[in-house]
Parts: structure tokens; sequence; C-alpha cells
């Protein structure tokens, strides 16, 4: 069957050409009528030269997202288990195997599909309808391919409903059992594949919780956002004096809390359920302090036009933040947000620090752990920044 064409204004080829990966409604100049959604179709600029080979979908703002730009390269079920493959052996000569992301949507050239890997089992979200419509064909590539016990599906979340998807989740493959133990450096960690947030565990932090080790032995940490432990556990593990854990969950920090024990520094650990704006803004004025304080809040900005308020809201809990890390302490803080980039999130720290009355340095930046590359001409895949701050 021939693919159906879409055809881009004149000038919207700049993007594509300089490696843009996503093509929006109103760069579009017309789609044939072989078009249908979640199609491969050809995609050619204004001179009809082709561009790209891209998954179609007239119901999403993101019309096209880009697979191939080799147009001699049939988009079939094998160039599908080709990515896969390479993303995993990618992986694997880094190091990782236990526990990564396997699959990291346009980075990894699978615009649409995340692969979390926990285990023997895996957590796939499908964000794209040209993945949904092929997902068979991708689950039987993973089973072929990592040869895991265990699929599941977490696609429960909004942002499917933009591509006309609804929210669903289940075993795709294999069997999933209630928790499953995943190693992180030298913590054991017990992972929710079925019910904990996003595909159950927040992997884009993992190598920044082995940086944290020089900044732990005897001191007192304040660990804000702590989930189910990640942070906290390796504080304990690296030899804090004491770590005090903070989430809003009370059923994260209940997994927190059996985590310590099963890392033997449940005695080290005490655990807190509140708002962290509100414990921070009452530990600030009640004058307590910690040597370590790490901060890594969910996205305060989900689109653009929360930005602003998102830069408010960081603000102010950075600066509780640096007035209650004792003097000589650190911080380290980070933000998921995509709209707050490093740029904007360090700016938004020196305005903090101008408020809060201290003096800070900047001893080391963050970004999302290797096994989340961010593509160079994908902005949205470069989300995850931080700082380790000395507050002197």
């Amino acid at each position: 069957m021939t693919a159906g064409q879409v055809c881009l204004r004149r000038g919207e080829e700049r993007d594509v050409l300089g490696g843009g990966l996503w093509v929006y409604d109103n760069e579009i100049d017309w789609a044939d009528d072989a078009c249908r959604d979640g199609d491969v179709v050809e995609l050619l600029d204004s001179r009809l030269r082709f561009l790209a080979w891209g998954f179609f979908n007239a119901k999403s703002k993101i019309t096209v997202r880009v697979l191939s730009r080799d147009k001699n390269e049939a988009i079939d079920d094998e160039f599908f288990r080709r990515r896969i493959r390479a993303a995993w052996d990618y992986r694997r000569a880094l190091g990782f195997d236990n526990a990564c992301r396997v699959v990291f949507g346009e980075s990894d050239g699978l615009p649409g599909l995340t692969v979390d890997k926990f285990g023997d089992y895996l957590s796939v979200q499908i964000l794209s309808l040209g993945m949904e419509l092929r997902k068979q064909a991708l689950v039987d590539a993973l089973v072929d391919i990592l040869q895991p016990k265990g699929i599941f599906e977490r696609d429960d979340v909004p942002v499917r409903e933009k591509e006309g998807l609804p929210q669903v989740t289940g075993v795709l493959w294999g069997e999933i059992p209630p928790e499953v133990e995943i190693r992180e450096h030298d913590a054991r960690m017990l992972v929710d594949v079925r019910g904990g947030q996003k595909t159950g565990h927040f992997l884009d932090q993992q190598e920044n919780r082995g940086r944290i080790r020089p900044y732990c032995p005897g001191r007192t940490v304040l660990d804000l956002c702590s989930h189910t432990g990640g942070f906290a556990i390796h504080a304990a593990l690296y030899g804090a004096a004491s770590v005090e854990a903070v989430d809003v969950s009370e059923s994260a920090l209940a997994l927190l809390r059996r985590n310590a024990a099963r890392n033997g520094v449940e005695e080290k650990i005490t655990t807190v359920a509140a708002n962290v704006f509100d414990l921070m803004k009452a530990y600030d004025e009640a004058g307590r302090r910690f040597d370590t304080v790490i901060c890594d809040p969910p996205a305060f900005a989900k689109n653009k036009k929360a930005l602003e308020a998102a830069y408010r809201g960081y603000k102010e809990l950075n600066l509780r933040c640096m007035r209650v890390t004792a003097p000589g302490g650190f911080l380290i803080s980070c933000s998921c947000s995509q709209f707050m980039t490093p740029e904007l999130f360090l700016q938004m720290l020196r305005d903090a620090a101008a408020d809060a009355g201290r003096r800070v340095r900047l001893i080391e930046t963050l970004i999302q752990s290797r096994d989340h590359p961010a593509a160079l001409n994908a902005e949205q895949s470069l989300y995850l920044k931080g700082y380790i701050l000395h507050i002197v």
C-alpha cells in the first residue's frame, strides 16, 4: 500500500532538517487522503522533496512524529525490533542491567514508547497512536530481546487522551508480582510496578543517588518529596547520622519504611507525611537545621502557561531549603519540569539565595541518568536538572 504524504508549509522544513522530531499541525500545508491516523506517512518539504518517514495522527497537535530520515528504510516490524535492540545494547554497554530505562522515546528513535526494566520485569508506557497500533509487535520484540518474566502496561496517563487514546493498565505478557526488588548501587529497593508513580520507580535519578555519597557521612539529612526512599535509603547507607524523609503520600512512606528495613537502616530514618511547603515554612520559623537537604519535588510546570507560577513555587521552596541548611552544609536541588530549563532553574536558585541572605556556592551539576539520553534536537527529552550547592 502506498504511504500517505504530508507536505509542510514553506519554511517549516528547517526544524526537521536540523534534526527536529515533531511536526505540529500549524506547520502543515496539506495531507493527502491516504493519510490515516496511526499510519506511517511520507513527510515532504514545500517543494515536495522527501524529508522523513513518521507516524501520522490528525487528532494530535503533534501531527507527525519522525521515525527515519532514510527514504529507503522500510518501517516494518523489523524496524522497531532493530531500534529496541540498539537501545538495549546501548544500556548494556554502559553497565546497566538490573534496573534501567531500556527505551526513552524519541531519544531512541521510538517516539511515544517508554520501557523501564525492573529486574526480570518490564513496565511499558505508550504515548503515541502509531506505537499503540503496533503494541503486539513491540511486546513480541521485547520478549525476544530482553526475555522478561512479565510485561506490564502503565498507560494510565492523561497525555494519552491528546492522541485519542484511553487510559489503561494491565499485564501484556507473562505475570507481574505485587512488588519487584531491584538494586541501585548498594541499595535494595521494592518497586510497585502496577500502582507506583510513573512506571513504578524514578529511574532518572538513579545515578544522581550515587553522587550524594560525599555529602552524607556523619550528617543530618532532610529528604523532601522522598517518594519510596531512593535518596533517603542511599543517604543512610552512605553513613548519614540520621535521615528525615518527607512526602505527602503515606502509602509511599510505608513502602519507604519497608525499604529501610530491607537495607538495615530503619533506625536511621524517620518519616513525615506532610506538604513540603507548609513543613519547610514551619521548620524555617522554628530554626530547624540540617547538614544536607535534598529537594526533588514533582514537576511544578506541566506546560509553558504554568511556568511563572512554577518559578515562584521553586523559589519559595528553595529559599526555605537554604535557610534550614546549616552553615557549611549542602543543598541538592532538582527539577523535573521540562519547561524549567537548566539556565532558568539556576537563575531561580540565585534569586532564592539573595532573598535567603545566604552565600551559596555551586559544587556540582546534575542531569538525568545515562539510561535517559537526551536527544539534542528534542528539547523535551532533557527535562531533569539539578545542582549541588554549598551553603556557606
